[in-house]
């Protein structure tokens, strides 16, 4: 993305100012560990896309990994896939994680050199040309793109992909259900204390995410897919209110 679309969380400066901030070299490298603590299910949703690129992926077809940030998706492709002359793109548009990115896959390839290649490509994501996809990834991405951008997103997602093609889609989501949300939330924040994240961090962290993080239900996704010409559209996993849905062009 342009560096004025930021893909981020949220920021503390010295003043105790809370604002938005990209994905610099201090989040870089704690990243992992904060998705750990912040996303119940994230491993999971790893763990599922390398099973999904191992019955989805086909031969001599390009797969994609759309706001890779450190290329965890990526490497669950890499892993998953059984098909040969395959190759993974991931793209991402914070440079502190684009180099980052490249250096864990390039220690990944020395480690494994039988795997897909792995392209890491700088920029935006809305900008990016897919063609001849078996498989795409949006891995806790759409959510921070403004809600009026992301029917073109998806659209271009499926015009990319091959017929067959797999999308998998994980986002935080909001329940219709006032009280519903309220209680998943309420689970998600314990969730957090419990992986020693203190009320303070909470707060802060619920304060610079607002009006950059905008969460929709779970129907909106669906609809969204479904009008885009997704053939099925389903949620496969769900921890509180984060969700993974498969879709199928």
């Amino acid at each position: 993305m342009s560096e004025d679309k930021i893909y981020t969380v949220a920021g503390e400066v010295e003043t105790g100012e809370i604002e938005p901030f990209s994905f610099n070299e201090e989040v870089a490298a704690v990243f992992p560990d904060m998705l750990r603590r912040s996303i119940p299910g994230y491993a999971a949703s790893l763990e599922a896309i390398g099973s999904l690129a191992a019955r989805y992926v086909r031969a001599g077809t390009n797969c994609y990994d759309l706001g890779c940030s450190l290329g965890a998706a990526s490497l669950a492709l890499r892993q998953g896939i059984r098909a040969e002359d395959c190759r993974i793109v991931a793209i991402d548009n914070a440079p502190a994680m684009i180099e980052r990115c490249r250096t864990i896959v390039h220690e990944e390839c020395l480690r494994d050199p039988a795997g897909a290649p792995i392209e890491v490509v700088p920029g935006d994501i809305l900008d990016a040309r897919l063609s001849n996809a078996s498989m795409v990834v949006l891995n806790y991405t759409l959510q921070f793109l403004p809600v009026a951008e992301r029917e073109t997103m998806i659209v271009r997602i499926f015009e990319g992909l091959n017929d067959g093609g797999l999308l998998v889609l994980s986002e935080k989501v909001v329940d219709p259900d006032p009280a519903m949300e309220a209680l998943l939330a309420d689970l998600h924040h314990e969730h957090k204390r419990r992986n020693a994240y203190s009320a303070l961090e909470i707060s802060r962290k619920r304060a610079a995410l607002e009006n950059v993080l905008v969460p929709e239900t779970v129907n909106e996704h669906r609809d969204r897919l479904l009008r885009a010409g997704f053939s099925s559209a389903a949620v496969w996993l769900r921890y509180f209110n984060f969700v993974s849905i498969i879709a199928i062009r």
